[in-house]
């Protein structure tokens, strides 16, 4: 049997995220997707034994200012393709730079530098997986999922969900359809 889990990973890192704090007794809180505010020091061998718990779960302490910077953009990326309304309709290198209040230039300068992949590149992986996702879990036209995930046309989302999986998406949702009944 296969089951196939619709989830929120804001939400998911957000309460691993929670549960470790809450286990190692640090009082803080999470204020928003990738950012903890400690209310006090934290005595080290407790902070090497967070990083450490933390890490069985993929999620690392960054803690070098571009590193910061960069989840700081990803976050921001995974936040606005993953929401409930969908991608908005302003350029994305304005989105980023108005909620990161920083230059567009710099942020995709700095991202570049330490992934060694563009933003744009990062945002396209980001909404094929997105769109995948939307195939298998929601009942959703094509249609509305380009007007969702803020593609021109549904030829050009299409085109780009083949140039990156090698097949169109209602390939996709057909080989997973007979995936998901065979096995």
């Amino acid at each position: 049997m296969e089951l196939y889990i619709k989830y929120n990973i804001d939400t998911l890192c957000k309460v691993i995220l929670q549960q470790q704090l809450d286990k190692f007794e640090i009082d803080c809180k999470v204020t928003e997707p990738g950012y903890v505010r400690f209310r006090e020091n934290i005595p080290m061998e407790k902070y090497e034994r967070l990083i450490a718990s933390l890490k069985e779960y993929g999620i690392e302490i960054v803690d070098n200012q571009k590193s910061i910077l960069v989840q700081k953009v990803k976050n921001a990326i995974i936040e606005m393709i993953y929401s409930e309304k969908g991608i908005p309709s302003v350029k994305i290198s304005t989105y980023l730079a108005e909620k990161l209040n920083e230059n567009y230039r710099t942020l995709s300068q700095i991202f570049s530098e330490v992934t060694f992949i563009s933003i744009e590149n990062f945002i396209i992986l980001h909404k094929i997986e997105r769109v995948k996702q939307l195939l298998l879990t929601e009942n959703l036209s094509l249609t509305e999922i380009s007007f969702m995930m803020n593609y021109s046309s549904v030829a050009y989302l299409s085109q780009q969900f083949k140039n990156i999986t090698g097949v169109t998406p209602t390939s996709f949702q057909k080989i997973m359809r007979q995936k998901r009944y065979t096995e």
